[in-house]
């Protein structure tokens, strides 16, 4: 066993039609993706005995691939099949994370656009704990999100995460855990690795989608389980004022769902009784819905 694959966690990848045990190699020097960034991915969770909302990642990710101007290969039927059948592979214990993906294996004029015809799939899944819910620390990043003009923001494109991933180190630099990024007129998007939400005297309020930052399927569902349950949720542009001022803080995501944010700059928070009631619910919800059972 070599060093790289003896650090990985529990990993099985379907490529080429078939079931492969750790990280596959699939692509090559030549390869549009790994030298022009033609991928896409989505990302679904198993937890518990059930895979929340496999269904809409699924449809999404073939959505993403439309959108960066490839070709899905599978339906999202047949994914969350393979997902099924992949899962089995796992031993019941661990939360394991769900990642379909399409690239371009070729390039269409002079190389730089993806040759659609060329568009390859595979499905990963791999052992991945989920943070606990104790919370976590985030600053104000000097980075921002892109328009729709600039990048492709309306998939969930793997050329995006750069930027996601310097707005993360430059805080973490600083002593932070996470970053909150600003969309280009300077007002809060989403977090370096997840959309966020903020109470002030009972009423929540999240950024609203302006095609800057990815709507998550998660975020949606926590929108609609707050909503039933009778809290007053509002979408709109929200400010760094509001972050600061804000009575409680709190994320939500595929990696871990529901996580409060516990000190923004200096300002040190605790975890609210709204997020903490936004995870019972997405929790219950998950744990009694047919299909999301796995």
């Amino acid at each position: 066993m070599t060093l790289a694959k003896a650090a990985l966690s529990t990993t099985w990848t379907f490529v080429d039609g078939d079931w492969h045990e750790g990280n596959v190699a699939v692509v090559g020097p030549r390869s549009h993706v790994m030298w022009l960034g033609s991928s896409v991915f989505d990302g679904a969770r198993w937890f518990e005995g059930v895979a929340p909302d496999l269904d809409l990642h699924a449809a999404r990710v073939n959505q993403s691939a439309i959108a960066l101007g490839l070709k899905p290969t599978a339906s999202p039927e047949e994914i969350v099949g393979l997902t099924l059948d992949g899962l089995k592979k796992f031993d019941g214990q661990t939360p394991v994370y769900i990642r379909p993906m399409y690239w371009a294996e070729h390039g269409g004029y002079m190389g730089v656009p993806a040759d659609p015809a060329s568009t390859r799939f595979c499905l990963c899944l791999y052992e991945s704990p989920m943070d606990p819910p104790s919370g976590f620390s985030v600053s104000v990043s000097p980075f921002r999100r892109p328009t729709l003009e600039t990048m492709p923001t309306n998939a969930k494109a793997g050329c995006l995460y750069p930027n996601n991933a310097r707005a993360i180190m430059e805080a973490r630099l600083r002593g932070f855990d996470n970053a909150l990024v600003l969309d280009m007129l300077g007002n809060v998007a989403e977090t370096g690795a997840s959309n966020v939400f903020i109470v002030k005297d009972g009423h929540v309020f999240t950024p609203a989608a302006n095609g800057t930052f990815l709507s998550g399927i998660t975020r949606a569902r926590t929108i609609a389980l707050l909503d039933d349950y009778g809290f007053r949720t509002t979408e709109k542009a929200l400010t760094v004022r509001d972050f600061l001022e804000a009575d409680e803080i709190f994320s939500t995501g595929n990696h871990s769902k529901i996580v409060p944010v516990t000190r923004i700059e200096e300002r040190e928070l605790q975890a609210g009784p709204v997020a903490r009631k936004a995870r019972e619910l997405y929790w219950e919800w998950a744990h009694s819905t047919p299909v999301a059972r796995a």
